[in-house]
């Protein structure tokens, strides 16, 4: 499968429910709650929303990929510490994380779909301002690298460590910064969510893994 690229800009108006968009709020069916995580003192915290993807709009741009060509798949994961939230412990980190530290969501369909908003005790929205996804195949050097099926070009060693050697990067998110917000995967690196070819065949994404990648 080639590279898709994410192009990522600010939206001239409200993106509407069930559209690709990058942080935000993500939009999930009646009666799906936020994703949310027990840490080890047993105190719940949410996943921190990085995505979500309309996969009709994906299946338009390149029919041939892998992915459910209709629905939404949308992706979280543990990163309020890269995301400036210093207290926060490094659930992601250069070797390939457990499977509670990424959260990816897979709704065949949008039709029930409503914006899911979190807001802290004063009532402020929590999440960066979305941004609107356009994909592409052709961005500059210099571009955010972005991407769905990503070639690991970020890896110093030939495969990833045990067991995960044939494992196909799924989404790979660039460190990057806006108005509201700076992500930085340790010293500008790379964030990739990592599935097994068995598992995207299935449609399957209950056991994706994360890791970050840095030179």
């Amino acid at each position: 499968m080639n590279p898709i690229r994410l192009k990522i800009q600010i939206p001239e108006n409200k993106i509407a429910v069930g559209h690709s968009r990058f942080w935000g709020n993500p939009d999930l069916p009646i009666g799906v709650d936020y994703p949310m995580y027990i840490d080890e003192d047993g105190d719940q915290y949410p996943y921190f929303f990085i995505c979500q993807i309309n996969l009709e709009q994906l299946a338009s741009f390149a029919p041939n990929n892998p992915l459910p060509h209709t629905g939404l798949l949308s992706f979280f994961a543990k990163i309020d510490h890269y995301i400036g939230y210093s207290n926060a412990d490094y659930e992601i980190g250069g070797h390939v994380s457990n499977p509670d530290a990424v959260k990816i969501l897979y709704f065949p369909t949008t039709d029930t779909l409503r914006e899911v908003i979190l807001v802290d005790e004063e009532d402020n929205q929590t999440s960066p301002n979305e941004l609107e996804i356009c994909f592409t195949n052709d961005m500059g050097k210099l571009e955010d690298e972005h991407i769905l099926f990503a070639e690991p070009t970020h890896r110093e060693w030939e495969t990833w460590e045990s067991p995960f050697e044939d494992w196909t990067i799924l989404l790979q998110i660039d460190s990057f910064e806006g108005k509201d917000f700076q992500l930085n995967f340790m010293d500008f690196g790379v964030m990739d969510f990592l599935i097994s070819p068995v598992s995207l065949e299935k449609h399957d994404f209950s056991d994706v893994r994360g890791i970050i990648l840095s030179t």
